[in-house]
């Protein structure tokens, strides 16, 4: 049978005299976070706002004034005050299309859109995914900057601890494990989960005694093989939904395994490291993330799905083109969005940093400037690190 390919028009498909039906080949992009429980929709957020933002507002917790009541002094008591704040979040709109030559379909006998159609539910989750984990690791330069640098009010007096003050700003919402790595070697002072106590010390330093009773723990297939070469697994999982997760410590961290690059580049680590405040010697990220952390709203997009034909095109055989648009906001939870707030952001957008007063990627941050005039785009908002649900794991 002679096997004909490249025929003039139709150079993306393999084509013979007699042809079978196309298969697909599955999809092995990186395992998506969308769809999990670190995302949830927020009702306080408006989808609906007239601009590229919208914000939401709240009273923050009361320092009351206690007074002591007097039968002698007859001066009056001090009252007590309150306050409330509010923060700001952005949207962002994506569009998708394609197109065909309409004769086409004579040689190949394949509609060249029915593709792009059946898999447009794959791309929109990718994108999706794409973007939250863009927004994961903003939150991680942000709080890096604010420990290691000094976007937090002063010189950065490094992460979390058991004893700092999670409402001071100079100490960022990260844990920094240095190059200890998540599950240690073996030996005669650390077995079992003694070995990956590192994560267990830094979930304490971050939530201290708000510590929640489990979250989720977001990992590398790298790091989830020292937890199965340790035998840390649990053997009953977790299920959720239609998601059965792999648990360790009993159900204290929900696995979420992911190839997607979860890490600081070494540029990126050099220009935060350039602060006054205290080094992050860890390359590598890991997260900790509670349910919910990341609020995630869809937007009502104006003709979601449109097709446009061209019958002039190609000498009259004509053109059809199918183009499909998507949006919404999403937003981490306690953070405020700093940036533009005139264009909708890119992924590359939700890591960006402010250096002064421009947005710029943290790469291209100056090494004479440093990154003490730099912040990043989410800027913490909430009065109390122990009201966040993004904790960065900075480990070896």
């Amino acid at each position: 049978m002679t096997v004909r390919t490249n025929v003039g028009g139709a150079t993306n498909y393999v084509l013979q005299e007699a042809l079978g039906a196309y298969s697909h080949e599955a999809y092995t992009n990186a395992r998506k976070l969308s769809g999990t429980g670190i995302v949830s929709s927020n009702p306080n957020i408006n989808r609906d706002t007239e601009t590229y933002i919208g914000q939401m507002r709240w009273f923050k917790p009361l320092t009351p004034t206690i007074n002591v009541a007097s039968l002698t002094d007859s001066a009056d008591g001090q009252t007590t005050s309150f306050t409330s704040d509010y923060l700001t979040y952005i949207k962002t709109a994506r569009t998708h299309g394609a197109s065909k030559v309409n004769l086409q379909q004579l040689v190949t006998q394949q509609d060249g859109l029915a593709k792009v159609a059946r898999d447009f539910g794959e791309t929109r989750a990718q994108d999706e995914h794409n973007a939250i984990m863009a927004v994961l690791k903003g939150v991680a330069i942000t709080e890096a900057l604010y420990g290691a640098s000094s976007a937090g009010g002063g010189v950065g007096l490094g992460g979390q601890s058991f004893t700092n003050d999670p409402v001071d700003k100079k100490y960022g919402f990260y844990v920094d494990l240095g190059n200890t790595k998540p599950v240690i070697d073996m030996s005669s002072t650390a077995a079992g989960a003694a070995r990956a106590e590192g994560l267990l010390f830094a979930f304490g330093k971050a939530f201290k005694d708000y510590e929640p009773e489990w979250a989720y723990l977001i990992t590398s297939p790298e790091v989830y093989a020292s937890f199965r070469s340790a035998n840390l697994v649990d053997q009953t999982k977790v299920t959720e939904g239609n998601v059965d997760f792999d648990t360790i410590f009993q159900g204290k961290f929900r696995l979420i395994r992911t190839r997607a690059n979860q890490s600081l580049s070494a540029t990126e680590l050099d220009r935060i490291n350039d602060g006054a405040g205290v080094a992050i010697t860890g390359t590598k990220t890991s997260y900790i993330v509670l349910p919910g952390a990341l609020a995630m709203e869809p937007l009502s997009i104006p003709e979601p799905v449109e097709i446009d034909r061209s019958p002039a095109a190609y000498k009259g055989g004509g053109t059809t083109s199918i183009w499909y648009r998507w949006g919404y906001i999403i937003h981490p939870a306690g953070y405020n969005w700093q940036g533009n707030a005139d264009a909708f952001p890119s992924d590359a957008n939700y890591f960006d940093v402010i250096e002064t007063a421009t947005q710029k990627a943290l790469e291209a941050v100056t090494d004479t400037t440093g990154s003490d005039n730099t912040r990043g785009v989410w800027n913490r908002k909430v009065n109390s690190a122990l009201s966040l649900g993004i904790l960065p794991v900075f480990h070896g």
